[in-house]
């Protein structure tokens, strides 16, 4: 008998089935492994039929010999379907985690083969070695509370409707432009209003131009309103609010500069629900981190990664150029100042940074009370 100079090794995880999710809006693919030495099972079944999916699995629970009671790991990308899968999922007992797609690794030639049966099988792979302790080659998501996540629709709406409400009003103005004739932007045409425009010779609008402008106007006024009921909502909410969000939010307003929607976002996207440790986390979170370019005798600093929630990130910079005008004697805008008041463009590119350092001592504020040195606090 020969002699045995090494134990069998295996990828197979005992006991445990993978799971892969690919998700369309009309089908999903599904797939389905035990280890890495194994050919995983594809399924293709209707999207969002969560019925459909436990069949599935126990199906391939009896195709890979596990038993019923099995274990069963499951990941997907994060995208339109948001996390009501996720949900389901942890409910029936399945442990799942949500992906970031764009920190997933792949094929970097210029034409590469791409199909959902390649993106189940290479998700379904990485869980595999995930499960195994390598997490390099993705990223995963942390998932909010319903609560948290319901939390962030109010500024949320308030955005979406701010942007259309450009919209309209740009098309107005377009329409009217076309005929010689320019009106205030936020003036409020009436019906009446409308019919008293006169193009570049004097004469009234054409009737099809009229009735378009005044239905455009329409809806503009109908934005107007939604968002004014949108602010008071938000407005209460920081006013009168128990819970954490509005506790948070409220501590935030202290700080002279930082406004009722900063301090809901900030709350709502950030604080009320995610723990972080330290303020690398905090900046990374958003985006505000270098990506250093070092290889050989080439370096050079690409800029910020822009990886994280870009909703704060743009509200960041805005509230960097707030804490300038509000808070001229804290320690961040004396560093601003000396810094980068003095050197014209620059002030663009240091008011990045600034943001990234008054994200950090905002979360400080929050999280453990330390006031950002020198800012001016409100009773």
């Amino acid at each position: 008998m020969p002699t045995t100079t090494r134990s069998d090794e295996s990828s197979v995880r005992p006991g445990v089935l993978f799971m892969a999710f690919e998700l369309g809006s009309t089908q999903w693919k599904v797939a389905f492994a035990v280890g890495l030495g194994t050919r995983p099972r594809l399924v293709q079944l209707p999207a969002r039929d969560v019925p459909r999916v436990w069949k599935e699995v126990a199906r391939a629970k009896t195709r890979f010999g596990l038993p019923a009671d099995a274990a069963v790991r499951s990941c997907y990308e994060a995208g339109r379907d948001g996390f009501w899968l996720h949900r389901a999922l942890v409910a029936h007992g399945v442990t799942n985690v949500v992906v970031d797609p764009s920190s997933i690794a792949v094929d970097r030639r210029a034409r590469r083969a791409k199909t959902d049966r390649l993106d189940a099988i290479a998700l379904v792979t990485q869980l595999i070695l995930a499960d195994a302790g390598d997490r390099r080659g993705w990223r995963e998501v942390r998932v909010p509370s319903v609560e948290a996540e319901a939390a962030r629709h109010v500024h949320r709406e308030r955005e979406t409707v701010r942007q259309a409400l450009r919209a309209v009003g740009n098309r107005i103005q377009g329409l009217l432009l076309l005929y010689g004739v320019s009106v205030p932007a936020g003036r409020r045409l009436t019906p009446a209003a409308v019919r008293a425009l006169r193009d570049w010779a004097g004469a009234p609008l054409p009737e099809a131009v009229q009735a378009r402008v005044a239905r455009e106007a329409d809806a503009w006024q109908a934005l107007v309103t939604r968002l004014r009921g949108v602010a008071r909502g938000l407005h209460a909410r920081v006013t009168a609010g128990t819970d954490g969000v509005a506790q948070q939010a409220r501590t935030l307003t202290r700080l002279r500069g930082v406004g009722e929607l900063g301090a809901v976002t900030l709350s709502t996207e950030l604080f009320a629900w995610r723990a972080f440790t330290n303020g690398r986390q905090v900046g990374a979170i958003v985006g505000l981190t270098p990506t250093p370019y070092c290889s050989d005798q080439s370096q050079r600093e690409q800029g910020i990664s822009r990886s994280g929630n870009r909703r704060v990130r743009t509200l960041l910079v805005e509230m960097a150029w707030a804490w300038v005008r509000w808070q001229p004697v804290s320690a961040l805008t004396q560093w601003y100042q000396a810094r980068f008041a003095q050197h014209g463009r620059a002030r663009k590119i240091g008011i990045v940074a600034l943001a990234r350092k008054l994200l950090i001592a905002l979360w400080r504020w929050v999280d453990q009370g330390v006031v950002p040195a020198g800012a001016i606090v409100r009773g």
